[in-house]
């Protein structure tokens, strides 16, 4: 089992060109599995109002929902750093509100750090929470929260103005004290570019291999998730219907009384 990272050596990481391994989770079991895993980062994604609680985006999470995700994943990875979304709305009505519904995070969810999303236009609040004492990662390229304003979930920064203010966003945010930046659907040139202009790790998610560290969502790598298949993820197990079929086979056998048998009896 490793050393549960802390800030300084999550940035130490990119120093030394260690390759940082982020995955998400949403429960219990996930957090359990992934620190056996040995995982560097546990992202508790707002994707489980998807994956877990079947909404049709990240947008309709609660703060209540995040913070009841993210003590259940602690409870199985206490020895891993977690970092969790902040949900959409948590942030965006004033810093007073970020700083609250931030600590909140840290103090009843027992996160190590929250995420949020958007550029230049955080610097307000990334400023805040940090002086606060709430550890803020950023996340720029396609945000789900504001996916619509993007035109859907789609590439970002591919023309030469897109980039050149996802290059200013990131370094903005690396300013107002953001310990990191996820890089999602951005062009893997642009991605190398913010990434050799930063000091802080960048965390890629369809960003390719330039980046300090990737991020896929637990359900998608292990074949859990299958409404939406984008292109950058591998799966890397088809547990989807390896549990539809072993779901199946106890029907069937509760069905035709083969199930419970006499070693499962008393």
């Amino acid at each position: 089992m490793k050393d549960k990272l802390n800030i300084l050596a999550f940035k130490k990481m990119k120093e030394k060109g260690e390759k940082i391994v982020m995955v998400t989770a949403y429960d219990y079991t996930g957090g359990l599995l992934a620190e056996q895993a040995a995982v560097d980062v546990i992202l508790v994604g707002d994707s489980l109002g998807m994956t877990m609680l079947g909404y049709d985006s990240t947008v309709p999470v609660t703060m209540d929902e995040m913070v009841h995700h993210m003590r259940a994943v602690r409870r199985g990875a206490p020895k891993t750093m977690c970092i969790v979304d902040m949900p959409y709305m948590s942030y965006e009505i004033s810093v007073e509100e970020a700083i609250r519904n931030g600590g909140r995070l840290i103090k009843e969810g027992f996160a190590d750090a929250v995420k949020v999303e958007g550029g230049i236009s955080r610097v307000p609040v990334v400023e805040v929470m940090v002086k606060a004492g709430v550890p803020v990662m950023g996340h720029l390229g396609l945000t789900p929260q504001t996916a619509d304003q993007l035109g859907g979930y789609k590439v970002q920064g591919r023309d030469q103005d897109a980039a050149r203010e996802m290059v200013k966003d990131a370094m903005a945010l690396q300013e107002a004290g953001a310990f990191g930046i996820v890089l999602e659907c951005v062009p893997q040139g642009l991605a190398q570019e913010i990434t050799a202009g930063l000091t802080v790790p960048t965390i890629g998610i369809g960003a390719g291999v330039n980046c300090d560290g990737q991020v896929l969502v637990y359900h998608d790598l292990l074949g859990l998730y299958q409404r939406l298949k984008p292109k950058f993820v591998k799966q890397y197990a088809d547990l989807g219907d390896q549990v539809r079929e072993a779901l199946e086979q106890y029907g069937r056998e509760v069905k035709s009384g083969v199930f419970p048998g006499e070693e499962h009896s008393f």
